[in-house]
């Protein structure tokens, strides 16, 4: 679906990249695009639209270089910014929207009535955006991207702002394009249930750098279950006490995360802290999650 080669993008001279010799193939299907704020995703996504240049490398989409005219009639491109005018309708906003990329009148209303209702926005259909909620905006957002049919959409922070059943029904909205339309998506945030909930892959950028990509299947299998762990006193010398004594310990906030292989991380816990007077306030074990991931390849990716 997308290509990626050495892309590197500086927006100041001098300054650090926003994105830094990234190179990634990226499969069709729904796609999660993973970082915290600041780690590249909209300046990957608007380089890959054609929006901004690289500094260097390339970007392809669709088999097509990012500066191709015909690559706006196949792509859809659903904004974080709020970026809707208030005084036209849903309808008329993506009548035109379809009109400026290639639909006929006649199919380009159809178009929008059908995206409307899909999104559940049919009964507003005809009223001023400028009195829609957040919700709605997005659902507006999300119909736009989609009324020309493209064959991919990049979603940028899609449930920002909206309340937590707003944010379900956008998810499995998300969810249903792709099983519904064959439509491929790339979904770019810093909400790892989101992506867990809707993608079946995932690209994972730090600081404008790469540092994992794969389907989320594939990168979980990789990892141990963990047992958490929270204790009374001082955590972080309990960890080298449980280090030192054979166990793998990551300290995750205010609570120790080690990697279980078996019951014997069971007999080490509950002896070091019989030996060293430790008291042990929780044990819980929990099976690999994308959170878990995350936090461990950016625990480990080294910093530019």
């Amino acid at each position: 679906m997308i290509e990626i080669q050495d892309l590197t993008k500086y927006y100041q001279r001098g300054g650090a990249p926003a994105l830094q010799n990234v190179t990634v193939q990226i499969p069709e299907g729904n796609i999660g695009l993973l970082g915290e704020n600041g780690a590249g995703k909209t300046t990957f996504i608007k380089i890959c639209l054609g929006l901004l240049a690289p500094t260097s490398g390339t970007a392809r989409v669709l088999g097509m270089a990012n500066t191709e005219r015909e690559l706006r009639r196949k792509v859809g491109y659903m904004p974080e910014d709020d970026v809707l005018p208030p005084d036209l309708s849903p309808m008329d906003l993506l009548v035109r929207l379809g009109r400026v990329s290639g639909l006929p009148f006649r199919a380009a209303m159809e178009r929008a009535h059908d995206v409307l209702y899909l999104v559940g926005l049919g009964e507003e259909r005809f009223r001023p955006i400028e009195g829609f909620s957040v919700g709605m905006k997005q659902r507006v957002k999300l119909a736009q991207a989609l009324v020309h049919d493209p064959k991919v959409v990049f979603l940028d922070e899609p449930t920002s702002g909206m309340d937590p059943q707003g944010r379900d029904e956008m998810l499995q909205l998300i969810r249903s394009i792709r099983e519904k339309l064959q439509i491929n998506i790339l979904l770019s945030t810093h909400l790892l249930v989101d992506v867990e909930r809707t993608c079946d892959a995932v690209v994972i950028l730090r600081e404008g750098q790469l540092i994992a990509q794969g389907y989320l299947k594939d990168l979980l299998a990789g990892f141990e279950d963990l047992v958490y762990v929270r204790v009374s006193g001082d955590l972080d010398g309990f960890a080298q006490r449980l280090q030192s004594a054979g166990l793998r310990v990551s300290v995750i906030g205010s609570e120790l995360a080690l990697e279980f292989d078996g019951e014997r991380v069971y007999e080490i816990l509950w002896r070091e802290a019989a030996n060293h007077g430790v008291q042990v306030r929780r044990v819980e074990r929990q099976g690999h999650t994308l959170e878990q991931l995350f936090l461990r390849l950016h625990k480990a990716a080294p910093t530019k």
